[in-house]
């Protein structure tokens, strides 16, 4: 059974960069074919789709966020992790890592296409 955790501060200050990590165990994030995710919620809106990291570390990012965002992994602790530069409270949301069993032929927003979600964590971007 594969699990995913998600891991950082639950409070940015405007204009700061938001980190997150996903710790993910019970699969490698090199197995083939799999992409690992970062979704997020804003309050009393869906899910927005961030950005990806495929197994053989390509990525992929929302165009609405890619220049403010970054994934990377760290292969050596099965994790991958997320900077969200000069955020804004617009940034306040649950962030959810989250896995599709296969980097192709789906698109990133069928949410059903994601076999294995983080919990989620809060955080909160103000002053």
């Amino acid at each position: 059974q594969v699990q995913l955790q998600e891991s950082g501060p639950g409070l940015v200050k405007p204009s700061q960069t938001l980190s997150l990590t996903c710790t993910v165990s019970g699969g490698s994030i090199t197995t083939s074919y799999t992409s690992w995710s970062w979704i997020r919620q804003p309050p009393g809106k869906g899910l927005e789709w961030m950005g990806a990291i495929a197994y053989d570390g390509s990525t992929y990012y929302s165009p609405s966020l890619k220049s403010r965002t970054s994934i990377s992994t760290d292969t050596s602790k099965n994790q991958f992790s997320l900077q969200l530069s000069s955020v804004t409270p617009e940034d306040t949301a649950v962030y959810y890592c989250a896995r599709k069993a296969s980097t192709y032929g789906s698109s990133w927003y069928r949410w059903n296409d994601y076999d294995y979600w983080g919990q989620g964590a809060q955080v909160t971007v103000s002053s």
